[in-house]
């Protein structure tokens, strides 16, 4: 995931039950990438790209991530959209971290949209009506966070730490609120802290992963209009889930001040976002969480 990953724990289970379960936790980073990567020739959702038009029974966990990829995309009107991924290597987001290879797309960048993929419950198929490429980033790294809190459910105390998309419960380890500061998109240091007790926060920024060779241009794509989203500069949420924060997160971002605030609302999660002016914009809820 191109990232680092820590996570901690506070508990009276023994050392060796505690350190089993933060094992069983960092792990599912792997096995969500193994499966998801659009990175990876043998991934499947790389092999899955090479299989349109025809119905194909994936993992539960590839399902979904694509089920819940695809309600997000509707929920947004297409401001999020997981069918992004010939585009986006198009664009020149295309190398496998790990390696430094370019992988290109299985399929080409043409007009698709989240409308060219059926999924059937009953079955666990997934069919893509079109040759596409799913990217399915904005959604399994909030996966994985979750699936690694389940396995840290007994402690009291935890936090997942997804290079600054979080998951935490409880306290820290003096005893306080995990404080969780939002970077400044433009000067260094913090524009917000945070204090909280349990839930997720994921943050999308136009700074994190520029277009290489394009100023301006960043990872997130508005698949509406086939270039990055210039209105929002950083956007985070706060939610139950992981997957929810990191997913809305993006959306939000691509949708807008007015239009993605709204559908953090519509959501009932809370959320911060800060637009080109670096004006500030956030539901009510949210400062309830500021500190």
């Amino acid at each position: 995931m191109d990232t680092v990953v820590t996570a901690t724990g506070i508990s009276d289970l023994p050392a060796v039950e505690m350190e089993q379960a933060l094992q069983r936790a960092l792990g599912w980073f792997g096995e969500v990438e193994r499966v998801c990567s659009r990175f990876d020739r043998a991934s499947e959702v790389f092999r899955l790209a090479g299989r349109a038009g025809e119905p194909v029974k994936v993992s539960p966990l590839l399902f979904e991530a694509i089920r819940f990829s695809l309600e997000i995309a509707g929920l947004s009107d297409g401001a999020f959209d997981p069918t992004v991924g010939a585009a986006q290597a198009e664009r020149g987001f295309d190398r496998n971290y790990v390696t430094g290879e370019r992988i290109s797309s299985p399929a080409p960048a043409g007009s698709v949209s989240y409308k060219d993929v059926d999924f059937d419950p009953q079955q666990g198929t997934v069919t893509l009506r079109k040759p596409l490429l799913l990217d399915l980033g904005a959604v399994v790294k909030g996966m994985a966070i979750d699936l690694a809190a389940k396995e840290l459910a007994a402690f009291e105390s935890y936090a997942i730490d997804a290079g600054g998309d979080l998951y935490v419960k409880g306290h820290n380890e003096q005893g306080e609120l995990w404080r969780v500061g939002i970077e400044h998109p433009r000067e260094s240091g913090l524009i917000a802290t945070l204090a909280i007790r349990q839930g997720a926060i994921c943050t999308s920024g136009d700074y994190e992963r520029p277009r290489p060779g394009a100023e301006g241009e960043h990872h997130l794509l508005d698949p509406r209009a086939g270039r990055s989203a210039r209105q929002i500069v950083s956007c985070t949420v706060v939610a139950p889930a992981a997957m929810v924060a990191d997913a809305l997160s993006t959306a939000a971002f691509v949708a807008g001040p007015v239009d993605g605030l709204r559908l953090l609302q519509e959501q009932g999660v809370d959320g911060m976002l800060v637009d080109r002016e670096l004006h500030i914009s956030m539901t009510p809820g949210f400062k309830k969480w500021l500190v």
